[in-house]
């Protein structure tokens, strides 16, 4: 199809070999990124930032990839063999502050962790949020009461 951007400079063999099948098979739809974004649950945009290195795909869009492209059984699973391996050698983002320090935990893509964790119940003000509602459930009997003395 058209030319691709050259991948960056300093990538791992497994993200570079990964990209680049993933090119091979989207070229060999023959469809736009457009069209591919159409066909997908991923926009244009995502669909430039894997196909560039910028991003690792989620492991369902290299799915609907192969789905798009007719790949079934053994040769879309080599695809999805290719994802694991390259998402464990694709470069982190450098965190632009000690907040976003990557956090290492195995179940969760690091492209997901990059959000703060909530914090745990016992931490959250649940004690003003029911000294709220007391409060606005005082007043709307006041306002009940008040109005069936006044106009009972």
């Amino acid at each position: 199809m058209g030319a691709w951007q050259p991948l960056p400079d300093g990538l791992p063999s497994e993200v570079r070999h990964f990209v680049e099948q993933l090119r091979q098979l989207k070229d060999g739809t023959g469809l736009s990124l457009a069209s591919l974004g159409a066909r997908t649950a991923y926009s244009k945009s995502s669909w430039q930032r894997y196909l560039n290195a910028v991003q690792p795909p989620p492991r369902q869009a290299v799915a609907a990839l192969c789905r798009v492209a007719g790949l079934v059984g053994s040769d879309a699973e080599r695809h999805v063999v290719r994802w694991e391996l390259a998402v464990e050698a694709w470069p982190r983002p450098v965190p632009a502050s000690p907040a976003e320090e990557y956090r290492d935990d195995p179940t969760i893509p690091w492209w997901d962790q990059l959000e703060e964790p909530a914090p745990p119940a016992s931490a959250r003000p649940t004690g003003r949020l029911l000294l709220w509602a007391a409060l606005l459930l005082l007043a709307l009997l006041c306002v009940a009461v008040g109005g069936a003395v006044v106009f009972g």
